[in-house]
C-alpha cells in the first residue's frame, strides 16, 4: 500500500510541523497509520517534506501500551521499513474521517487518551458548549 498519496501530500503542506501547536487533543488528525497484525498506531497531525523526499511527521505514537504512548516524531521511511509478519507492512487507514481530532481518533481506535490531554479537551468542549447555549438563550426581542 502506498502510504503517501498526492492528496495527502497536499494536506501535509497545509499542516507543517508546528502548525497545530497548543491544540493538544483538538489537533486535526491528517493521517492514521497502523500495524495490521499487531500493536502500532500513528495518528499524524503535522508533517514536513524533507530534502531527500522523506517525510518527518509529528503526532501521537501508540506502540501498544497506554503508559508509553506519547506525542512524538516518526519519519515515513521508518514506517515503510518496518518488517511485519507474513510479509505485511504498515498501512494507512483509508476510512479515517476527514475532520477527526486527536481525541476522537484515539477513541475510534480504542486508545485511551492521556488524562492531561483529555482534561484540556473536556474543558474546551464544555466551554464551547456553554457559549453556544448562552447564544441560544440570548433574548433578541427588544
Amino acid at each position: 500500500m502506498e502510504l503517501i498519496t498526492e492528496e495527502l501530500e497536499e494536506i501535509f503542506e497545509k499542516y507543517p510541523i508546528g502548525s497545530q501547536e497548543g491544540l493538544g487533543g483538538r489537533a486535526k488528525v491528517i493521517a492514521k497509520f497502523f500495524n495490521p497484525v499487531g500493536s502500532g498506531t500513528w495518528l499524524i497531525t503535522e508533517a514536513n517534506k524533507l530534502e531527500n523526499g522523506d517525510y518527518e511527521m509529528f503526532g501521537y505514537c501508540h506502540l501498544g501500551d497506554d503508559e508509553t504512548a506519547k506525542l512524538g516524531y516518526v519519519n515515513l521511511s521508518q514506517l515503510e521499513q518496518l518488517q511485519l509478519p507474513f510479509g505485511l507492512s504498515v498501512e494507512r487507514d483509508l476510512y479515517m474521517p476527514k475532520d477527526c481530532d486527536l481525541i476522537q481518533a484515539m477513541k475510534q481506535t480504542g486508545i485511551m487518551p492521556p488524562s492531561y490531554m483529555l482534561e484540556d479537551y473536556n474543558k474546551t468542549v464544555n466551554s464551547l458548549e456553554n457559549s453556544e447555549k448562552s447564544k441560544e438563550n440570548f433574548d433578541y426581542d427588544y
